[in-house]
């Protein structure tokens, strides 16, 4: 078992506050993403867990043991680093061998480990090989396996592959999927890739100036943000926001947007005033009945499909359609949204409002 629990961990230094008050639960076995922008705290939560920083206040778990407060060599925990972190006057065998020697490991035990892992990860043909002549693929192969060798209770995993070009980093992230789930072990990983997040991860945590800004599955953060942030965050193009003032009833299941009564999940609680309705580009049907309109402005071919960007009463919207639907730029043309994937945001706060749908996995830090 290795399940990490976070309570109310906060990390200062001297007066700037680093991580606020941040709790959430990574599960045994979880491949588990730290998701957000520069400086959001996001690496910071990654080195408290490890042990490379230690909180201000709260309270880390591993495997039921509160474990903040001890230094890195008592947490049983692997931590790979962006840049690999290897030694560069030894070859892979040697850096392979290097933690488990430290152990005090016998010599024919260390050779079967590192045989083992070098097969896992394929390096089998390169161990002899200096770590200086090979390429940034092979050198994270590496690094990983140093970590994977020791069979540590968890991984943290620092944007591993944030060094390698976008079609290999593709690549490598895919093996990395596969390798975690032969496995099975438990994995913190950081990245700033929304799109790595989703793809990779089984769970993940969006943060936002050092506040955990929603915590769930992709599908949940994806399809139900619990804030502005999120629903911008995640998605390219991002979620649509449209602005506008009301007064809402508990109950109401549509707003008015202009002249047009657009459906919407009917909320638990009434609101009012500056509040924002929000659609993402693929939940946008054009036609020639839509009784909300707007004036098409651009157009963007993607092969399959073409975003058109469009002028409306409420703030400029992206929707996102087939390549052979036609759309002409200057015509005005109808829209239709499936109510059940609108989210309704009080611009106040940048919260969303809770409805029947969102019920339960809302997360604000």
């Amino acid at each position: 078992m290795a399940e990490i629990v976070i309570k109310n961990v906060r990390k200062e230094f001297g007066d700037f506050v680093a991580v606020r008050e941040s709790s959430f639960t990574i599960e045994d076995g979880e491949f588990f993403m730290l998701l957000g922008p520069s400086g959001c705290g996001k690496t910071t939560t990654l080195r408290m867990i490890a042990g490379l920083e230690l909180p201000t206040s709260g309270e880390i778990y591993l495997d039921g043991e509160e474990i903040g407060q001890r230094p890195p060599s008592q947490r049983d925990i692997a931590f790979v680093f962006q840049m690999f972190a290897l030694y560069p006057h030894m070859n892979v065998y040697k850096n392979l061998r290097y933690p488990l020697v430290s152990q005090g490991m016998p010599r024919a035990q260390v050779r079967a480990k590192i045989d083992e892992v070098a097969t896992i990860l394929g390096i089998k043909d390169i161990l002899k090989k200096p770590v200086g002549g090979l390429s940034g693929g092979d050198r994270q192969r590496v690094a990983l396996g140093r970590a994977i060798v020791r069979e540590p209770k968890a991984f943290m995993m620092d944007e591993p592959l944030g060094a390698l070009d976008a079609e290999f980093r593709e690549h490598m992230a895919e093996e990395l999927r596969a390798l975690h789930d032969r496995m099975g072990a438990t994995t913190v990983y950081v990245t700033h890739d929304q799109l790595e997040a989703m793809q990779m991860g089984d769970k993940i945590v969006v943060m936002n100036n050092a506040v955990v800004e929603q915590f769930g599955t992709p599908q949940e953060i994806y399809d139900k943000p619990a804030t502005m942030f999120v629903a911008n965050f995640i998605g390219s193009p991002s979620m649509n926001f449209l602005n506008f003032q009301g007064n809402v009833a508990a109950g109401a299941s549509s707003v008015a947007l202009g002249e047009a009564q657009m459906g919407m999940p009917a909320l638990r609680d009434g609101a009012s005033g500056e509040l924002v309705f929000g659609v993402r580009p693929e939940h946008i049907i054009l036609n020639d009945t839509g009784a909300y309109r707007g004036k098409v402005t651009a157009t963007e071919y993607l092969g399959t499909t073409q975003i058109v960007t469009l002028d409306t009463p409420n703030g400029d919207l992206k929707a996102r359609i087939a390549s052979d639907q036609p759309a002409q730029v200057g015509e005005t043309v109808g829209m239709d949204f499936n109510p059940d994937t609108v989210t309704l945001f009080d611009r106040g706060t940048g919260h969303a409002l809770r409805s029947a749908l969102n019920e339960g996995v809302l997360a604000h830090g």
